[in-house]
């Protein structure tokens, strides 16, 4: 690879986490009523709906030269009277300094890549189901039932609230549609929800139930979103950097751009 071609590339790779980065600033404008800034970053609020994690949030963009007991005192104040706390890292090197700490305190840690497709999409043998577009409220079991899987010591009205009046209103107001594939006696087994703000969308879920994977439904319903997405001038996931899932969707033609690092404390 020539001087040349390596500066090309870099200059792609810069241009599009830039882009990233404005989507999830679209995104959270369009959530979030209360956007403070703090020293450090800044803290995300949506009062509409406090149970929601993604959206009450401290956002922590630089080196913010903190312990991990500073960073949690701090986020105790700005989302005092939630059932969670969560911090935000946009430096994955910031935030995989505290992480140890971090963890020893109760948070969990995950941290994420953001991935930007860029290939047009050929379908992977064995892959074909039959899918539709379903309702928001008719996959609300299997959003439980992921919820359990990652949280399941964690429950109460509040993760009702989460996955269902409100996950469904912040859905809704993104341009959300769902696309479901249903097992035998036509209950919903696997699902992805893809989300539109502007010319821009997101792939923001794929789940499938624990007993029906393995077949290919995953990535049946992300190639369904993709091809719904077809129009946008930009299509984003998110994957577990630490998991196997990015795998599937670089098969897919996505292509990672940035990374970023979430911490979670339920209390």
């Amino acid at each position: 690879m020539s001087e040349g071609e390596g500066a090309a590339i870099l200059g792609d790779m810069l241009d599009s986490a830039a882009r990233a980065h404005a989507w999830r600033q679209t995104v959270v404008q369009a959530v979030c009523d209360v956007i403070e800034p703090w020293a450090h970053g800044k803290v995300l609020r949506a009062t509409r709906y406090p149970s929601y994690y993604e959206y009450n949030v401290v956002s922590v963009e630089d080196e913010p030269g903190m312990t991990a007991a500073e960073l949690e005192a701090f986020a105790d104040q700005a989302l005092a009277g939630l059932s969670h706390r969560r911090l935000d890292f946009d430096s994955v090197a910031a935030g995989e300094a505290r992480r140890e700490a971090l963890v020893e305190r109760g948070w969990l840690a995950t941290r994420l890549l953001w991935m930007h497709h860029e290939a047009s999409v050929v379908p992977i043998a064995g892959s074909a189901v039959d899918l539709e577009r379903v309702p928001y409220d008719e996959v609300l079991d299997l959003r439980l039932l992921w919820h359990r899987e990652d949280f399941p010591e964690h429950a109460g009205p509040e993760v009702l609230e989460h996955y269902g009046t409100a996950g469904k209103q912040v859905a809704l107001s993104r341009g959300a549609s769902v696309f479901a594939v249903r097992g035998e006696r036509r209950e919903p087994i696997a699902f992805a929800q893809l989300e539109r703000l502007g010319t821009g969308a997101e792939i923001s879920q794929v789940y499938v139930h624990p007993r029906h994977r393995g077949r290919g439904l995953g990535t049946a319903v992300t190639q369904a979103s993709i091809l719904a997405a077809s129009d946008a001038a930009d299509l984003w996931i998110v994957a577990d950097d630490e998991g196997r899932a990015k795998d599937l969707y670089a098969r897919l033609g996505f292509r990672p751009v940035c990374a970023s690092i979430e911490f979670l404390l339920l209390v």
